[in-house]
């Protein structure tokens, strides 16, 4: 799905009131049509499964993704970067939680794999020696971190590695 990003800051503000501390985006009450007046007064958006699970928002037509507008209402201009859940938590829009990230940072920011066999992140177990690979993906290489007998120690180094190269982006659950 395609979203847009020429929404203006004074547009937004008209039709919308973003509460820093909750996260939330309120439709305000309108005096022209057209204008849903159900609407007014109520959480902006939908949950978007097919992005992630981020709130989106359809505004004269296009869609926007909920984090970016509140981004756009706070500091007055639309992101130049991806937008950063801090706590990976793509439903928590609360501004102390948004952060600027370039691509690599915010993927460095993605918990562990649904389908994870291990249940750690850059862990996996390599049949080849019957032990446990650790490993951490950084400026698009792949480093292999060593070979352990259980999955918690060869967490245990993915987690140092991850503190070590990906600092306040570093996620390793």
């Amino acid at each position: 799905m395609k979203y847009a990003h020429n929404l203006t800051y004074l547009r937004a503000h008209e039709l919308l009131e973003y509460n820093q501390e909750s996260g939330k985006l309120i439709w305000k009450k309108r005096n022209s049509q057209p204008f849903d007046w159900s609407t007014s007064g109520k959480e902006a958006g939908f949950v978007d499964v097919k992005a992630n699970n981020r709130r989106a928002i359809r505004i004269d037509g296009k869609l926007y993704l909920a984090h970016r507008v509140a981004w756009l209402m706070v500091t007055g201009e639309w992101p130049i970067m991806d937008i950063d859940h801090r706590n990976g938590d793509a439903g928590d829009n609360r501004f102390a939680n948004l952060r600027l990230a370039s691509v690599a940072e915010n993927n460095r920011n993605i918990g562990v794999q649904k389908n994870s066999s291990t249940g750690f992140k850059g862990v996996h177990f390599f049949k080849a020696t019957g032990k446990y690979q650790a490993h951490i993906t950084f400026n698009r290489k792949r480093k292999h971190l060593g070979y352990y007998d259980t999955p918690e120690e060869a967490h245990a180094a993915y987690c140092k590695a991850s503190a070590e190269l990906h600092g306040d982006f570093s996620r390793v659950s």
